[in-house]
């Protein structure tokens, strides 16, 4: 099953062994808790619609490399600011964005260091985006 990511007219195929990192870890309910000036509990909770954290990640240094051409794809599509795309997994759809604002939303370093570094060179890759 592969995993694709694509902003309507570009489509970047990613390693259909990335992991989920954060699959379980995101809050799945908005909760505000504080007190009335009587000292009431006054508890306000609503279901998230949006800001799910999904980060793609390797599950260890021999599983998800990516090529430099994808990384360099991935780098221009990260590089639109507010941009929203489209990523398929696991026969779900998500609308989402680069999650700029927790870090580098894309870090990528090479399974092996070349200096002469080549558009086949092997990457591997994490990916921070959110849904919106």
């Amino acid at each position: 099953m592969t995993i694709s990511l694509t902003d309507g007219t570009t489509a970047v195929t990613l390693p259909a062994d990335l992991l989920w990192s954060d699959e379980f870890k995101g809050p799945q309910v908005g909760q505000t808790a504080s007190r009335s000036v009587m000292g009431a509990l006054i508890v306000q909770a609503r279901a998230m619609t949006a800001g799910r954290p999904i980060t793609l990640q390797p599950e260890d240094e021999n599983s998800a490399w990516m090529r430099r051409s994808t990384v360099e794809q991935l780098r221009n599509l990260a590089a639109i600011p507010g941009a929203q795309l489209t990523l398929t997994m696991r026969g779900q759809t998500y609308s989402v964005m680069f999650r700029h604002h927790d870090g580098a939303a894309l870090e990528a370093d090479p399974v092996a260091h070349y200096s002469d570094a080549g558009a086949d060179d092997f990457y591997l890759v994490t990916l921070k985006f959110m849904t919106v």
